[in-house]
């Protein structure tokens, strides 16, 4: 082995971000507008734009892996993804397994709920009611705390796709999540003809999180700066308000 092949070959021991591809993890459950197979089988929508346009940024090659939600963070800390980007609030109690980013979007957290009957997002309003969320969610550890106790029943779902299709067929009465993502359902024909936004729920960041970020392994510090760099250039360039125009009407970073 020669000089130059040994010099080579120590650089790409040194830099593993370079040197091989990034996984990035998002959820094999469609969550329009932000990440859904297209009818070609290709993952579209404005969180893959966003990896896209970070990865090209950071100059990283990225290999986007979908994984179930509610194994995605254990597929980060065994080494079968390296980043998270699925839209994962950022929370202290995550945030004791892995890592997170800079905030990339945040949004208000909705209830939305049968068409014509009146129901507040608070726990009088949902009182006797069957209340439906993702399982493994900031929404399901908001919705166990405020509205366990008055609700008729709490009923948890592998995918959000599944409440949305129980609250249209009238099963349950009302559903907590992401307020982008209930506007995607409700501009649907199955979710304007059954449903309509109740409200905002009452804020709790210590449950709901502060935004939206990227989750990494903890101790991968090469890679979270990359990404935190990546993630500001975008911001910065104008490239994150030109995706973001593709997809809603104004801007989801939040304050």
């Amino acid at each position: 082995m020669n000089f130059k092949t040994i010099i080579a070959a120590a650089l790409l021991l040194a830099s593993p971000v370079a040197a091989q591809d990034v996984k990035i993890g998002i959820a094999a459950e469609a969550y329009p507008p932000f990440a859904s197979p297209d009818a070609a089988g290709n993952w579209v929508g404005w969180e893959v734009d966003f990896i896209n346009a970070v990865c090209a940024a950071g100059e990283m090659t990225c290999v986007i892996t979908p994984v179930a939600w509610d194994g995605i963070i254990p597929s980060l800390t065994s080494g079968q993804i390296d980043v998270i980007m699925a839209s994962m609030s950022i929370t202290a109690e995550r945030a004791q397994t892995i890592d997170f980013s800079d905030k990339y979007y945040n949004t208000p957290t909705v209830i939305i709920g049968t068409k014509g009957v009146d129901m507040a997002p608070t726990p009088e309003g949902l009182a006797g009611k069957i209340v439906g969320v993702q399982a493994s969610t900031v929404h399901a550890d908001y919705v166990e705390k405020y509205f366990g106790p008055t609700a008729a029943e709490i009923k948890i779902y592998q995918t959000q796709d599944e409440a949305n299709s129980d609250l249209a067929a009238g099963r349950i009465d009302a559903i907590q999540a992401d307020s982008i993502a209930m506007d995607a359902f409700l501009a649907s024909e199955t979710g304007a003809a059954c449903c309509d936004l109740k409200g905002a729920v009452a804020d709790d960041p210590e449950i709901l999180g502060l935004g939206v970020g990227a989750g990494v392994r903890k101790g991968e510090a090469e890679l979270l700066g990359k990404l935190n760099a990546a993630i500001a250039k975008v911001i910065a360039d104008g490239t994150y308000d030109a995706i973001t125009a593709n997809y809603f009407a104004s801007s989801i970073y939040g304050d």
